[in-house]
């Protein structure tokens, strides 16, 4: 349609456009707890260096780096055309996860507002959903998804792997998600959608190597979460797929250059760290997840996600870190 430029959001470029589906099917032979996804964006202001879905903006011929973080593709028509699909013969009513490729709560849903157009859609289809998100712009629409979930199961995580108690953690955090709302601020979205009547589960994601695994951060970090009312926490080490690992290992050499060999040894050839720092980090976390009260029936899940701990067990809001 056009593509728009604001003083709002310096630097950033807005596509609009008008989609032709919305629903994006999971591939069969997939692992994850959902069949079906909608992103309502593509691209994210969120910034965050290590993003799984960084390789995707290349679909479009622009790079998994700075063009991710600036050149942003927004679905206007999202809801219509979600309304058109769920209302197919062929929908079975699935569950409908929100947030597995880029932040449907990123700052630019304030101006666009395209996600309670989506959660009406879903919840007249009577189809359930998931939402994952790093952003508090998901308080806005709290109230709509009360009235959701007295029709659909409604599952909501949010993502947060930073302390707020930290000063350390705090300035890595700025660094490295420099888009993200802070570790405080997400820890009173967690508050409030505790106190709307959902469970919050929190995905710990990713720990980063040498950066966010140590044990007085998580412990912290733990700590405060079961504090704001997390009803479970997921965590698995960040990979780093495809043209994202690049760009994390740039920033590494410009900003912890003593670890760059430490990562490339860590994380070799491939995307995921190796199956013995794996075993460190799930050994490391279990007895803290026990001590803050938010283990529950704990399993390990297999690729492409890779968790540490996840328990308890989701209907539906795992992402693709």
């Amino acid at each position: 349609m056009r593509s728009v430029q604001t003083p709002e959001f310096e630097g950033v470029t807005f596509h609009e456009v008008l989609c032709k589906s919305i629903l994006n099917k999971v591939p069969e032979n997939s692992t994850l707890p959902f069949r079906f996804t909608v992103n309502t964006f593509r691209g994210c202001t969120h910034a965050c260096r290590y993003c799984f879905a960084r390789p995707t903006h290349e679909y479009l011929e622009l790079d998994a780096g700075a063009d991710f973080d600036s050149q942003v593709v927004v679905k206007l028509n999202a809801a219509a055309v979600l309304r058109k699909e769920l209302r197919r013969r062929s929908w079975h009513r699935d569950v409908v996860a929100l947030g597995t490729n880029t932040d449907p709560y990123q700052r630019a849903e304030g101006r666009y507002r395209l996600m309670p157009g989506v959660i009406g859609a879903l919840t007249q289809a009577y189809t359930p959903m998931s939402i994952l998100t790093k952003g508090t712009l998901l308080r806005r629409d709290l109230p709509l998804l009360r009235q959701a979930a007295g029709e659909v199961p409604v599952d909501i995580s949010i993502s947060l792997a930073f302390t707020a108690a930290d000063e350390a953690s705090r300035a890595l955090q700025k660094r490295i998600e420099p888009g993200t709302p802070s570790a405080a601020a997400r820890l009173d979205l967690i508050r409030a959608v505790a106190d709307a009547g959902f469970a919050p589960h929190i995905m710990v994601a990713p720990v980063i190597p040498y950066l966010t695994d140590g044990v007085a951060v998580l412990d912290s970090l733990l700590g405060e979460l079961a504090d704001a009312g997390a009803a479970g926490v997921t965590a698995f080490p960040m990979h780093l797929r495809g043209a994202t690992k690049d760009w994390f290992l740039s920033w590494v050499a410009e900003e912890h250059p003593a670890l760059l060999k430490r990562y490339r040894s860590l994380y070799g050839r491939g995307a995921y760290v190796n199956a013995e720092y794996s075993r460190w980090l799930r050994e490391r976390m279990g007895p803290l997840v026990a001590k803050h009260g938010l283990a529950g029936a704990a399993r390990e899940r297999e690729a492409p996600a890779r968790p540490v701990v996840a328990e308890p067990e989701l209907a539906g809001a795992l992402t693709l870190f």
